[in-house]
């Protein structure tokens, strides 16, 4: 019997060739198996291999997509590979949004049947989850032995073109989408036993879990920016050196509040984010939250007044429910001190993940937001309503191969872009 031919896709770490420093590595291809395919070809036994795999980094990918999907297509159609498999991606963001882009990809331009696998919170889940298979992994590498044999069966089964059962059943994300089924017992029936269950405080699981939907209507445009009060919030990790604060590098319970009375630029900065080479944070925080600029306009009364103090997280893997609580628990001082608008920066994948759901939970208050970061599609995935691209995941608001003049001029640039978004009205999501 014929084996079913695999291409596997995984990102630089998960390749051996290095963490965040290597994250901007272009795609290659390697023949036969590659770092966790070991394991996933194992559980395929004799009825498929792993051909070939293919390699990129995370940041690469995420900062030239279009570039990424031509020069990785063409190096899986080298293989005619009859399945393709990316991951497992755990909850790692941007390696999630790549797996789900490319699987994505991969099935539209070569029809063969593709499955990834991340966590429910992964950035890549909510934007890919509709259009590709997902297997549902924990949080952290820490689940691969359970991740990777339930992806071997499942690749299988839907490259042999047996019938997919419920995400219950197989393991997968749901999709969103429904189908008719035949059942034994019909629906009346089974709603007043649904019913019967709920009033007497037993367990049941319902047929049709109702979607949530909790886009948050734009704030309103400040009509005077020289009278406006701004405040600077990031999910960039950025503390005092030595992070009196102790905000964790991944999956943050707490942020800090950072006075900047009387301060002109950020010296004695650092950032406590993990995940990605902090090198350029730590050697100029205004990389990541710009205080050097917003001071120079509100001397110059471009803008009413800059907020006493900054706020900071780090988004690195964090909880939704986290970002909402400290969204939530910070505004309540913002509105008291009278806050007009914010402008939220943020850094990599979950990290901006972390920084939209922020902006969302401000917004709730009616204070207007701008989010600023480099992964755009996440943040319009999670809901931010106003959105201005940043550089690059490490300095969101500077480029270190530049002089300090032009490096602080291309921030400047990136600050007025945002404030030109609080001054306008949306209606919807809106990239400026």
């Amino acid at each position: 019997m014929k084996k079913i031919k695999v291409v596997h896709y995984i990102n630089q770490f998960f390749a051996g060739i290095g963490g965040e420093e290597k994250a901007d590595i272009k795609p290659e291809k390697r023949d036969g198996i590659v770092g966790p395919g070991m394991g996933l070809n194992g559980f395929f036994k004799d009825e498929a291999e792993i051909v070939g795999t293919i390699i990129c980094g995370d940041s690469y990918f995420n900062e030239n997509v279009e570039k990424a999907q031509a020069e990785i297509i063409e190096m899986i159609k080298s293989y005619k590979p009859d399945l393709f498999i990316a991951g497992p991606a755990f909850n790692a963001g941007r390696y999630g949004v790549a797996c789900g882009n490319i699987a994505k990809f991969v099935k539209e331009e070569l029809n063969i049947p593709v499955v990834t696998a991340m966590y429910v919170e992964n950035p890549g889940a909510d934007m890919y989850r509709s259009d590709v298979y997902m297997i549902e992994t924990g949080n952290s590498a820490v689940s691969m032995r359970k991740a990777l044999p339930l992806m071997a069966s499942f690749a299988l089964k839907l490259s042999k073109g047996e019938e997919i059962g419920t995400p219950l059943e197989e393991g997968y994300l749901p999709t969103g989408k429904r189908r008719n089924i035949f059942v034994e017992e019909i629906g009346g029936k089974r709603a007043v036993d649904m019913l019967v269950k709920k009033l007497n405080d037993e367990e049941f699981e319902t047929e049709y879990p109702m979607p949530i939907f909790d886009n948050v209507a734009p704030g309103k445009a400040i009509k005077d920016l020289s009278k406006a009060k701004i405040a600077l919030v990031t999910s960039g990790g950025i503390v005092p050196c030595g992070n009196p604060d102790r905000v964790e590098s991944s999956s943050a319970s707490k942020y800090g509040r950072y006075d900047i009375s009387g301060i002109n630029t950020l010296v004695g900065y650092e950032t406590a984010h993990g995940g990605y080479d902090p090198s350029f944070a730590n050697n100029d925080a205004n990389r990541v939250v710009p205080l050097d600029v917003l001071r120079e306009m509100e001397e110059a009364g471009n803008i009413g007044e800059l907020y006493g103090a900054f706020y900071s997280t780090v988004g690195n893997g964090t909880a939704v429910k986290s970002s909402l609580k400290f969204a939530e628990e910070l505004t309540e001082t913002l509105i008291r001190d009278e806050v007009d608008a914010v402008i939220l920066t943020s850094t990599w994948g979950t990290c901006t993940r972390c920084g939209a759901t922020m902006v969302k939970g401000i917004e709730k208050s009616g204070i207007p937001v701008v989010h600023i970061c480099t992964v755009v599609p996440i943040s319009l995935t999670v809901g931010a309503n106003r959105i201005v691209p940043a550089v690059a995941i490490p300095y969101p608001l500077g480029d270190p191969t530049l002089d300090e003049i032009e490096e602080k001029a291309i921030r400047r640039k990136i600050v007025e872009k945002a404030l030109i978004a609080l001054t306008t009205e949306v209606s919807e999501q809106t990239v400026f």
